[in-house]
């Protein structure tokens, strides 16, 4: 017999739980998020929760297709739930910053898989995580198929966790987005946000620790906890449904470095995008964001969303169009810029 399978002489008995690890809540944890995962099923998931992989197959209406990936996570936004002791909501945040992202090269949402790490778990509190997660799948239209729970003691501060996630999304190879047809005289627009979303906390909780305000204030009718932590806007559906119907020519996710560093990385290197700053209108948020710190106003639009959460460009004969449909879909769209030839050492996003 190997030596290791001997019980120490004079040493009590101890478990992976007395070392901080409990296997059975981990095992609780996953059959609560079976239901939640299974709201969230398409017909190309072939397993479901619970095995070492998922199997996913490829929709045969794509001839030739391209898998999108993304990954990225919620940020210090989580100080914030973990100070309000509100976890339903960081898990859209998390589901709305990867699929918005492989969104934008024109990729339909397939899967999502999820990471929460914490030092103890707790189930009721991983449980209202990732029924977060789940709803944010539903609004993507992407299967929930899987994840990791990591217990690690020692790791993270009591209460506390970190999350990352993942998505892999599928589009027709013919139809990426790349922006390489977007040309002067194309417009861009601007779909609203729902407030910070999940960039830009750092320096929010710097503006509440400096003014002094208090989570459960009223602020233009409702406790300023509410207004910091609605989710992050999942754009996945109108736009899928706006790309069947016309050409869209770029799409910008607008997450850390706003509009100033995002919409950019849609466009050629021969163009810019002049933008109108006072095109939409600034909400009281990032009003008193700005007014809370003195922030300067390139310093708003290169660290928050500032109001526009996607940016859409498309031809200026397609503009109207485009604008009536996503806002039959539910969306606040404004046309916020054109796209100019850019002069020789500009920068590709010029403020009108």
């Amino acid at each position: 017999m190997a030596h290791f399978f001997l019980s120490g002489a004079g040493v009590s008995s101890i478990s992976y739980k007395d070392a901080g690890v409990d296997i059975d809540a981990g095992d609780a944890l996953v059959e609560r998020i079976k239901p939640l995962a299974k709201r969230t099923m398409r017909p190309e998931v072939l397993t479901g929760i619970g095995g070492f992989g998922a199997l996913v197959e490829i929709s045969k209406k794509f001839k030739e297709p391209v898998l999108v990936s993304g990954t990225d996570g919620v940020g210090t936004k989580l100080k914030l739930a973990f100070e309000l002791n509100r976890h339903d909501t960081v898990g859209i945040d998390l589901v709305a910053m990867s699929v918005n992202d492989i969104l934008v090269q024109g990729a339909e949402p397939l899967f999502f898989l999820d990471y929460f790490a914490t030092g103890k778990l707790n189930l009721d509190t991983a449980e209202a995580v990732i029924a977060g997660i789940a709803t944010g799948c539903e609004q993507a239209g992407c299967a929930l198929i899987g994840g990791e729970t990591a217990e690690m003691p020692s790791m993270y501060p009591e209460g506390e966790y970190d999350l990352a996630g993942f998505a892999v999304g599928v589009v027709e190879k013919s139809k990426v987005i790349g922006g390489v047809d977007i040309v002067p005289g194309d417009v861009v627009l601007g779909l609203a946000s729902s407030g910070v979303h999940s960039n830009g906390f750092s320096l929010v909780r710097k503006l509440i620790d400096v003014s002094g305000i208090g989570l459960k204030s009223d602020f233009h009718g409702q406790p300023f906890a509410d207004v910091l932590m609605a989710p992050t806007r999942i754009y996945v559906k109108p736009l899928l449904a706006l790309m069947q119907q016309m050409n869209v020519k770029g799409m910008a996710h607008i997450t850390g470095g706003g509009v100033t560093g995002n919409l950019p990385r849609c466009l050629p290197e021969a163009v810019a995008a002049r933008v109108d700053a006072g095109s939409w209108p600034r909400t009281p948020l990032f009003t008193w964001l700005q007014q809370a710190g003195n922030v300067a106003p390139d310093e708003m639009l290169r660290t928050f969303n500032c109001g526009i959460g996607m940016c859409v460009v498309v031809a200026a004969s397609d503009a109207a169009a485009a604008m009536a449909q996503l806002q039959a879909s539910g969306e606040t769209v404004w046309q916020i810029g054109e796209i100019v030839v850019r002069p020789e050492g500009a920068e590709q996003v010029i403020y009108a």
